[in-house]
């Protein structure tokens, strides 16, 4: 490695050193975020947002594709409205922030800048929905919301973050279940396909579970250092809300009826688990399929004749041919240049000097693996083509081990305290369905419920808490 480089890379910590530090590091010299003059509410910055937009448009053909339709309710949400439902406010009391003023006169009722906004779609659903023929209604919003966190950490705890939150209305509870399982799904297949996170889906404890929800369902990923992260969730609600709000519509019977309803979210701290699942000591490694740059191009010795112009034809052709592109003309070195796009993850590097115009070849480097490439420019787009994909394979499979290595079956609460202290990760252990026995597990182990599996094992017919007859296999860890 070059001295620059080095000198670049050396400005992160390993994560060996201090996985904390060294996620920070990252989230700044990639250029993904900055700090406000406010406590948890953090900035932006355009290569960090632009990886959010790249999630808004995959996730929103997907909505789009299964019939839901984009809206935008309020920020603020009255007081009284949000006590209509006893759970859910009690859930998030403790994060709400509230306005209390307008302008300089006192508010006759304190506004609640949204947490969430089931609240406000039940008010809106009361006014729209009368009939079946109403039904289904399948609405989301993309937006910011605003918890009040104690601590923050970029990406993954932020006091404003954005995110979106499909709610949605169903005549029957067969119909809400079934849309509850298809948008995780959704979610799944998003985490694997386009961000190669591999998931564990699966429901929730009732201790685990949505404020008002009936149920919840999770997608849970691991992170390099061996902790949970909730990847999305999605719930389905019954007609609680429904019944609290007085939305009634007139069904074919000619009955009145409650509808069912779902809501389901994925936020920017997805962002947070791609940095934690894919990143490495030179900085972040980006999933080729949401990278806001999947080729940058630098040109080599770029002062002769002609490489500047090689570098803008191949920049051209790979654009035109629906590849994510750029190149660095800049007057900094390659090898500043090498450093600085392995810090921010480009998928593929590709260098063009004199030679390889002359040979009619170009150099391509893979960020994930540090594979050099010699490539013919006649096969490009189809050479490039198939080295993101295959970089896209290689770290969702590399991902895939570190979940499947680090998941341990568990007999009892000391295998699962010891194992986890020893080696964190997730522990595999049957539960009783006992929340005495659930509390005792966070106690004594350090670890909470992640999920209650789809896919169930038979590990022993006993709890591994209390020794009574098991009901579940439930994946444990240290979540973020």
């Amino acid at each position: 490695m070059a001295q620059e480089n080095k000198k670049q890379v050396e400005q992160i910590t390993d994560m060996e050193v201090d996985f904390a530090q060294w996620y920070t590091d990252v989230c700044k010299k990639a250029e993904l975020i900055d700090y406000s003059s406010v406590k948890g509410l953090f900035i932006l910055r355009p290569y960090g947002y632009a990886i959010w937009e790249n999630v808004q448009k995959e996730l929103d053909s997907k909505f789009k594709a299964t019939g839901h339709e984009n809206v935008y309710l309020p920020l603020l949400i009255p007081e009284s409205l949000l006590e209509k439902e006893k759970n859910h406010v009690e859930g998030f009391a403790p994060e709400c922030a509230w306005v209390t003023f307008g302008g300089s006169e006192p508010l006759e009722e304190r506004l609640c800048i949204r947490p969430t906004s089931e609240t406000l779609f039940c008010e809106h659903y009361a006014n729209i929905i009368h009939s079946w023929r109403d039904l289904p209604k399948l609405y989301n919003q993309w937006c910011s919301v605003l918890r009040w966190e104690k601590t923050s950490r970029p990406f993954l705890r932020h006091r404003e973050f954005l995110w979106q939150e499909g709610h949605t209305m169903h005549a029957t509870a067969e119909e809400a279940i079934e849309e509850t399982e298809r948008m995780l799904e959704i979610y799944a297949d998003f985490c694997e396909n386009t961000l190669a996170m591999p998931v564990v889906k699966g429901k929730k404890t009732d201790k685990e579970k949505f404020s008002g929800a009936e149920a919840t369902y999770t997608v849970e990923c691991m992170m390099h250092d061996k902790k949970a992260l909730q990847g999305g969730t999605s719930h389905y609600f019954g007609d609680g809300f429904a019944r609290a709000f007085d939305i009634t519509f007139t069904g074919k019977d000619n009955r009145q009826q409650y509808p069912h309803q779902t809501s389901w979210g994925v936020s920017t701290r997805l962002i947070g688990g791609i940095i934690m699942t894919h990143g490495d000591n030179n900085g972040l490694i980006l999933p080729p399929r949401i990278a806001p740059i999947q080729i940058m191009v630098i040109p080599v010795a770029q002062h002769k004749p002609g490489v500047l112009d090689a570098a803008a034809a191949v920049v051209s052709r790979l654009s035109a041919a629906g590849f994510r592109v750029k190149s660095d003309t800049s007057d900094q070195s390659p090898g500043w240049k090498f450093a600085e796009y392995e810090m921010k993850g480009v998928p593929l590097r590709l260098e063009l000097g004199p030679k390889d115009i002359e040979n009619h070849q170009c150099v391509l480097v893979r960020r994930d693996n540090g594979e050099k490439v010699f490539a013919s420019l006649d096969q490009l787009e189809e050479t490039v083509s198939k080295l993101l994909d295959s970089a896209h394979h290689a770290l969702y499979s590399k991902a895939k081990r570190t979940l499947e290595d680090n998941t341990y079956p568990c007999s009892t609460l000391e295998e699962v305290r010891e194992t986890m202290s020893a080696r964190g990760g997730f522990a595999k252990a049957m539960w009783c369905g006992d929340l005495a026995c659930e509390q005792r597990m966070k106690d004594e182990a350090g670890v909470s419920s992640r999920c209650i599996p789809f896919a169930q094992e038979n590990l022993g017919d006993t709890c591994a808490i209390c020794g009574k007859p098991a009901h579940h296999m439930v994946y444990w860890g240290v979540a973020y």
